[in-house]
């Protein structure tokens, strides 16, 4: 990232955290005063601590992003609404990821990648002085800030591997006012997966729980987990693994990955859900979390996938109809499934009775089902008519609206789940052929929510259900019929209804890497043109994702998807 564009960031992003917190004034850390910055070892530690705080703050802590245009792209959400470019990234209607210089979308399409690019700066910068000679008092004290200095190089440079086309890596050999070339994403990825490898080695170190060491402590990544050496190094394996699986732009490229280092990675992650305690106050928080769950025009589920789980012909129904015609007149979808992350009844009205939101309004109070059919009132027919279901994603409504004690968004929410981490297994397990093991793991969430036992160990049988109950049910040729879906799918399945709205972009990393994206739906965003601009790139060069002219070749899913989209 150029050293100009940084530098304004970091300075507000420093003296903000200072000011919240309380607990550091520094100057700017990439400007000429980075020596007094990092220069005692009780403000380099103060400064690195606030770290992944901003490193969240980058990735959720505001609705001016991509996640929003990602999650539409990936068929996860829709919104009509022009707010943060969501209505001109509809899938079906050629959208690219325009990057021309002051378009509308520039500020959430360049908050990722400067961010991102800030922290990694701060954390090398910190490993530099460090390894100039500064330390922190104790060797296990060092041994720990080493080692979350590499943990936010490994999620900063993983983020923009991830999400766009390459990056500049800073390391602890970068001067102060050096600007790092851009590199491809693949580069970027084997650097992070390069830091998450130091950060392991590092907090592997005998000695490290001695006195100043480990554990992590709460207020550098506010949790209600204790971050003893074990679950901190859970977490790193669970972040690596994620990132590792979803750098993939292509199926080809999916097919690729290294899955015997996610199977080990995922098999050492986390035990439980990974939860955040958030706050309105000091961070972290989620925006686009708190947003979805205001509904109205900001959230509509379109049936594409969730229709997956329906049993009674709705959805077989929906996929025979032409799609400018899929819930013409003002017909949302609704359907019957026994999965019980939907609500239940065989009708709409059965539905809103077995469960409303109402039931988890209170403080801690998770919702039993992960979706609702929402009140009729509440419809929304906006837009493209095709994107209209009855449902709603309501599994985080307690905390958005009260938290752990009463206040809203303040309290313990999960920003990667353990099914998450354990579909990461399965599908490194399917890949290799251990379609036993695979399907144990697809096991643990299909059947405590109601549905069958895969009991079928390949590639090819269809899930157990029969042709009328099986789930999922998927689109097949010529794409305006659906049939069961085989142990692939139910992995795909699980993974998507378990992983809603859980984490950054989560329906488009996975559906790209798949081959599941609609047909010419960009396959990553461009370096933002500011960054182009100020490493002395033409007008003329500066480069979108997507069809059309002034894209970047191969920008998009060139190929319709595996449903037929």
């Amino acid at each position: 990232m150029s050293r100009k564009i940084i530098a304004g960031a970091v300075l507000a992003a420093v003296i903000g955290l200072a000011a919240c917190e309380k607990q550091l004034t520094v100057q700017n850390p990439n400007s000429g005063e980075t020596a007094r910055v990092l220069g005692t070892p009780a403000d380099a530690e103060a400064l690195i601590s606030t770290y992944y705080k901003r490193w969240s703050s980058g990735v959720y802590g505001s609705i001016g992003s991509i996640e929003g245009m990602s999650n539409i792209f990936s068929l996860m959400n829709y919104s009509s609404l022009a707010n943060n470019c969501q209505n001109v990234h509809a899938p079906f209607t050629g959208a690219t990821n325009f990057n021309q210089p002051g378009n509308s979308c520039a500020g959430e399409q360049s908050r990722l990648f400067s961010i991102m690019g800030e922290v990694n700066r701060v954390a090398s910068s910190f490993l530099g002085k460090m390894k100039a000679g500064l330390s922190l008092g104790t060797p296990a004290r060092d041994a720990r800030a080493r080692s979350w200095a590499e943990f936010l190089n490994g999620i900063s440079l993983g983020y923009v591997a991830m999400m766009h086309d390459s990056g500049a890596v800073v390391t602890a050999a970068t001067g102060p006012e050096e600007t790092p070339p851009l590199v491809s994403y693949k580069v970027v990825a084997d650097s992070a997966m390069a830091a998450f490898g130091r950060a392991i080695a590092e907090a592997s170190k005998p000695g490290v729980t001695a006195a100043d060491g480990f554990p992590i402590p709460n207020t550098w990544l506010p949790s209600p987990t204790n971050w003893t050496v074990p679950n901190y190094l859970a977490l790193i394996r669970s972040y690596r693994a994620r990132i590792l699986a979803n750098v993939a732009r292509t199926p080809a490229e999916r097919a690729a990955v290294n899955w015997a280092a996610v199977i080990a990675d995922a098999q050492n992650g986390i035990a439980a859900d990974h939860l955040v305690t958030t706050s309105t106050t000091v961070g972290p928080s989620n925006g686009w979390r708190a947003q979805y769950d205001t509904y109205g025009l900001w959230h509509q589920m379109p049936p594409f996938i969730i229709g997956m789980a329906d049993v009674s012909g709705s959805y077989a129904a929906w996929i025979g109809t032409p799609l400018g015609d899929r819930g013409a007149g003002n017909n949302g979808f609704t359907m019957v499934t026994p999965d019980l992350r939907f609500p239940q009844g065989a009708s709409r009205a059965e539905q809103q009775a077995e469960f409303n939101i109402a039931q988890c309004q209170a403080a801690a109070t998770p919702c039993k089902r992960y979706f609702v059919n929402r009140v009729a009132g509440g419809d929304q027919f906006a837009g493209f008519s095709w994107a209209s279901s009855n449902y709603d994603f309501v599994r985080f409504h307690s905390w958005r609206v009260a938290g752990d004690g009463g206040s809203g968004q303040n309290g313990n929410t999960p920003f990667m789940v353990k099914a998450e981490i354990d579909m990461l297994q399965a599908e490194g397990l399917y890949r290799t052929g251990n379609y036993a093991a695979a399907a144990a793991l697809v096991n643990l969430t299909r059947v405590k929510n109601g549905l069958p036992a895969i009991t079928d160990f390949n590639a090819t049988s269809p899930v157990p259900g029969g042709t009328v109950n099986c789930v999922p049910k998927i689109p097949v040729a010529p794409y305006t019929v659906v049939g069961c879906g085989n142990l692939w799918e139910a992995l795909k399945y699980e993974k998507r209804i378990e992983t809603a709205y859980t984490h950054y972009s989560a329906w488009y990393l996975d559906s790209r890497g798949w081959g599941d994206l609609p047909f010419e739906t960009p396959l990553f965003w461009a370096v933002p043109f500011s960054e182009l601009q100020a490493r002395g790139v033409s007008i003329t060069a500066i480069y979108g994702a997507g069809t059309g002219t002034g894209n970047a070749p191969n920008s998009f899913a060139n190929v319709k998807s595996t449903y037929g989209w």
